[in-house]
């Protein structure tokens, strides 16, 4: 039923270019706002190792989800009750930030999605979701970085190019378009002596490195608020846990917000591999969730007035079993959620073409059956956001996908 409801031999001047705190940094043009124009922004966050949809937004509408779901079914009821999104979807109470955003009209959910691919293998399934090619295989440019590539020629948003946030550049946003990468743990960070001194030695010998590396320093300063003290900037945490990503997202917020900044940004958080003590409402999952929730607050917040033009979209390479394993985990599946947030998503809607959870409706007798394409619903961002064409979509952005449409209605 619907319901809406690595180069070998680097020189050293490559090394600080494309490595720690500088992946690169794209010569980013100042260029004024139009107060009668729209100024889009599209964040993507990734979560490697495949994401629970069934505990996350929880179908309590449906008769069979209790019994499939086991011990991390969500409920209504309890200790600690789902937030109810509608009469059929319930949402994960660790985040409350999305469940108000939702009443907001700021946040929907797309459930029972994924990409084409059918394997359960993290490395082939993270490969096809961030490249955006029909199949695994040894991509170099990821989808969110041809999109850029697609607008027309000096477009602001193409001039600005894109930010990475992490300690490696992710696939998605890889490619021939600029990219600043920013990593929350990278070193020498701002305020630290051993990086004030090597900026220092480049400044009497290569000057242009020395800009480099002051760029670079410079980006991570905005990014952690402009503090100058060490300590104070110390790193919260890695990527897969909730201080790390809510660090993280408020530094990339930071870097968005500015007018010469960049308007495109792509986020790997990892750890979502959920095979042991899972969790529902409570425990490991929610604690990632609870995570991804303030990554959702930090970009509200740190993005201010833009947060109007913002769409966010997670994404991850598939769903987990139905059905949880002998050590209160979920192994790996096919049907997921995607979650969307920002003032420019049309939102307070649980988008789905639900499949069911009886035994025959399993796919292959064991997942959450898919019946959307996430790459419907980037399509769509896209379109909407960026004015991107069907024909770019399907052709250039993700190639041979000229018969999965865009998801209309996306954005406001």
């Amino acid at each position: 039923m619907s319901l809406l409801c690595e180069t070998p031999n680097p020189s050293r001047r490559a090394v600080l270019m494309t490595g720690g705190a500088l992946f690169a940094w794209a010569y980013l043009p100042r260029f004024a706002r139009a107060a009668d124009k729209r100024d889009p922004r599209l964040i993507v966050i990734v979560l490697r190792g495949a994401l629970d949809g069934l505990s996350t937004v929880g179908p309590v509408g449906d008769p069979d989800y209790a019994g499939v779901h086991g011990d991390i079914a969500l409920s209504l009821s309890g200790a600690n009750p789902a937030l109810r999104l509608d009469g059929f979807f319930a949402l994960n109470p660790a985040m409350p930030v999305f469940a108000r955003l939702f009443k907001a009209g700021q946040a929907a959910v797309v459930h029972a999605a994924a990409t084409g691919y059918r394997d359960r293998s993290h490395f082939d399934g993270q490969d096809v979701l961030e490249s955006g090619l029909p199949g695994p295989g040894n991509a170099t440019t990821g989808w969110l970085n041809r999109a850029l590539t697609s607008l027309p020629a000096g477009d602001r948003i193409a001039k600005a190019g894109g930010l990475a946030v992490g300690p490696s550049t992710p696939l998605v946003i890889r490619g021939a378009a600029p990219v600043l990468g920013w990593a929350p743990q990278a070193l020498p960070t701002p305020g630290d002596a051993l990086a004030e001194r090597v900026l220092d030695l480049y400044n009497h010998r290569d000057p242009v490195l020395a800009a480099a590396l002051q760029k670079g320093l410079d980006a991570d300063r905005m990014a952690l608020g402009g503090q100058f003290d060490s300590k104070a900037m110390k790193p919260k945490g890695g990527l897969d846990n909730a201080a790390g990503m809510r660090q993280s997202a408020q530094g990339a917020a930071k870097l968005m917000a500015a007018d010469d900044g960049p308007r495109i940004a792509a986020l790997a958080f990892d750890g979502w591999d959920t095979h042991v003590n899972e969790g529902g409402a409570t425990g490991r999952l929610a604690n990632l969730l609870g995570g991804l929730d303030g990554a959702f607050e930090e970009f509200e917040k740190g993005l201010g007035s833009s947060w109007k033009d913002t769409a966010i979209v997670t994404i991850t390479e598939f769903g987990r079993t139905a059905r949880i394993n002998g050590t209160v985990g979920t192994d790996h599946g096919t049907g997921t959620v995607v979650l969307l947030a920002g003032g420019a998503i049309k939102g307070g809607r649980v988008i789905a073409d639900w499949p069911g959870l009886k035994p025959a409706q399993l796919y292959e007798g064991r997942d959450l059956a898919p019946t959307s394409d996430v790459r419907a619903v980037l399509k769509g961002l896209l379109a909407d956001e960026f004015g991107l064409s069907s024909a770019v979509l399907g052709d250039k952005v993700f190639p041979e996908s000229g018969v999965v449409k865009p998801m209309r209605d996306l954005v406001v």
